[in-house]
């Protein structure tokens, strides 16, 4: 009889805990919610063009030294998509006490040609599997671009804006986007990975745009990925927009300037705007400078950890 008291006396004063906790959190958005952890992508490391710092094991190392909490994998940076190689990089994040946390990758749909944009589809499944395996449970994804610039640098230069093909509008590009990701959606469901479609050119160069696809699939698989660096005027309010969807930011540094562009972004308020959306996820760094990696990713960590953990 007295162990039946104690635990019906634990299970109401737990109870009582629990509703005090969530009238606070009611009433205020911004209470107990935790630290963002912070992780680095190994896109600020490679930057598509230090061999010696491509190796996902290399790049892990470095992370671990430098503190980070987690690791985001740039899919084009992997050598090999074997499954025994994955596991590899697997093992050894575990062993560094590093989270897996993201999977950026490329795919595009704005073209009329049905079996193109299947081809994008299918590799985008091998995507998602290569993240199951590898435990990673949120993976970037991007609308694509129309492909009419001459190269990456003409699309920056143009400050992301690109003209349709001929005879094509944004209006028939939604309909292939959305096509598609209403397809991969379960796809993802059954891997238990949520794609975060980024606000990253083509149909995610504004707000509008990345809600309007992530609305109409209309899916707890298909939420966003949100890169700060990825609106070039007026960031603070398209973030805002984007906020209460992100289940990933990836966050930008230029420390020696950046390569195509250099943004001084103000992270105190933007890991306000977070907060204030009931955002507790990663914060993974994206560094696009011209700074060494090696001296600027620690400063880089720096400035993050003041702001959101601030």
């Amino acid at each position: 009889m007295k162990r039946r008291a104690f635990l019906a006396t634990a299970a109401a004063v737990s109870s009582s805990t629990l509703v005090r906790a969530g009238a606070e959190t009611a009433e205020s958005p911004t209470a107990k919610l935790r630290a963002n952890r912070i992780g680095v992508s190994s896109y600020s490391f490679w930057g598509f063009k230090r061999d010696d710092l491509r190796p996902i094991d290399v790049c892990l190392e470095y992370a671990a030294r430098m503190g980070f909490d987690g690791f985001e994998i740039l899919q084009k940076q992997l050598v090999s998509w074997d499954r025994a190689e994955l596991m590899k990089i697997k093992r050894r994040a575990f062993v560094l006490g590093m989270d897996l946390m993201g999977y950026s990758t490329h795919q595009g749909f704005l073209s009329p040609d049905k079996e193109k944009r299947q081809r994008n589809i299918d590799h985008t499944i091998e995507c998602l599997e290569q993240a199951y395996q590898l435990g990673i449970p949120t993976m970037r994804v991007n609308s694509g671009t129309w492909g009419t610039s001459k190269s990456f640098d003409e699309l920056m230069a143009n400050r992301g804006e690109e003209t349709p093909l001929d005879g094509y509008t944004e209006k028939d590009a939604y309909g292939w986007v959305i096509e598609a990701y209403e397809t991969l959606a379960k796809e993802a469901e059954k891997r238990g990975v949520i794609m975060g479609l980024e606000n990253h050119w083509g149909l995610g160069r504004t707000p509008e745009g990345v809600k309007r696809v992530v609305d109409a699939v209309d899916s707890p698989w298909l939420k966003v990925t949100l890169d700060t660096g990825n609106f070039l005027e007026d960031p603070y309010d398209r973030l805002k927009k984007l906020a209460p969807d992100t289940v990933l930011v990836q966050a930008k540094t230029y420390f020696g300037d950046g390569v195509w562009y250099t943004l001084d972004l103000d992270y105190p308020r933007i890991a306000k705007i977070m907060r204030n959306a009931g955002y507790e996820g990663y914060v993974s760094l994206e560094f696009e400078g011209k700074e060494d990696p090696l001296t600027a990713i620690p400063k880089s960590l720096s400035l993050l950890r003041s702001a959101f953990e601030g």
